[in-house]
């Protein structure tokens, strides 16, 4: 089974436990004629809504291609899950808000038999729901299907809050049903913010993992010919489409068919292996002993003097031309980047005076 299949099967089931748990609260309300009850039934169904909007996050996020779209739909599923993080944290503001009433205005609860039974009942659907949808959302990378189980999770621990509160009021008279709404509700709000942060961040961008990152360097590091990796840019369109771009360095020895086959290879590996449509450019290092390779070793010399400066690659020199470029990634202590280039430009150009200079900086945005 895929993965979309398996978010819609989760979130089936999520949908069932809810109706099911509705349908009990129903009859149970209606036999004992408890309109609490009954409108608390109606409160489970609207609770199946964060699972229909996965599901059809899920079925849209699965359309093709099309020419506006030519990457997919992926990232509906973000979509998907900001809709269900707004809920939780309205829900988290809607019950601080009455928390804080009760605070200052408590009531004393009365619970009978059964009302006592549907509380429990609803405590255990609703935990044992919440951590396998959140569960399976963890195992799917379904920011969704995690928004969704936790949603379940702060249902069953507000509902346990309200029963340990009734439970100190009726054996001690002292009233905790306005403290323990308002501090759970304050969690919830925050849970609900970071809910939120998830998607938002892959939505406008995020940068991938500092361990994502080692790895396509060191397997790409490993073909035969690459001497360096550099430039890693990767783009997400949805939990399973990512575009990427690379720069790798080889040597000046190898002919045009060699570079074509080993980018080919690499390609073919990021998207067999990691689903990773790759754009591999190339950089050639000066080989040999002549002009090129000695300039090339003083022009690296000079910037690895400068500590403020984490890399260099890209050295390109035209003899025809009388141009040279190289490429320079500063570190965060870097706050002008003009000045940076004003000054390697300065030294570097005594090495090369009739040549025609070209500074890059370059910034990580892959660690």
């Amino acid at each position: 089974m895929d993965r979309s299949s398996q978010i819609i099967r989760t979130s089936i089931v999520g949908i069932a436990a809810n109706v099911l748990l509705a349908g009990f609260k129903a009859t149970v309300g209606v036999l004992s004629s408890s309109v609490a009850i009954v409108m608390d039934a109606v409160n489970n169904l609207s609770d199946a809504l964060s699972s229909v909007i996965t599901i059809v996050g899920t079925k849209l996020s699965q359309r093709p291609p099309d020419r506006k779209h030519p990457f997919g739909f992926g990232r509906i599923e973000y979509f998907s899950a900001i809709i269900i993080a707004v809920i939780v944290l309205s829900a988290g503001i809607t019950s601080l808000i009455e928390s804080v009433k009760k605070i200052f205005d408590p009531t004393e609860p009365s619970y009978s038999t059964v009302t006592l039974v549907v509380i429990v009942v609803a405590i255990v659907v609703k935990l044992a729901l919440g951590l396998y949808v959140k569960h399976k959302g963890e195992q799917l990378k379904s920011d969704a299907l995690i928004a969704s189980g936790s949603d379940a999770l702060f249902d069953s621990v507000i509902t346990l809050a309200t029963l340990v509160s009734a439970g100190v009021m009726l054996i001690w008279g002292v009233s905790l049903d306005g403290i323990l709404g308002s501090l759970i509700s304050v969690v919830i709000i925050k849970v609900g913010v970071e809910m939120l942060a998830s998607p938002v961040n892959e939505l406008l961008g995020t940068s991938i993992s500092a361990e994502l990152t080692s790895e396509i360097r060191k397997e790409v590091a490993a073909f035969d010919g690459v001497v360096g990796v550099f430039d890693l840019i990767l783009h997400n369109y949805g939990p399973e489409v990512k575009i990427g771009s690379l720069h790798i360095s080889v040597n000046d020895t190898m002919t045009a068919h060699e570079i074509h086959g080993l980018t080919r290879k690499i390609s073919t590996q990021m998207y067999e292996n990691r689903g990773i449509i790759m754009t591999v450019g190339v950089y050639a290092v000066a080989t040999g002993e002549n002009q090129r390779a000695e300039l090339q070793a003083k022009v690296m010399q000079t910037i690895a003097n400068h500590k403020e400066i984490v890399q260099a690659h890209g050295f390109y020199y035209s003899e025809h031309e009388k141009t040279l470029t190289v490429d320079v990634v500063p570190d965060i202590s870097v706050t002008n980047d003009d000045t940076l280039v004003s000054e390697l430009k300065a030294e570097i150009q005594t090495l090369v005076p009739d040549i025609r200079l070209s500074v890059f900086v370059d910034h990580n945005y892959s660690e």
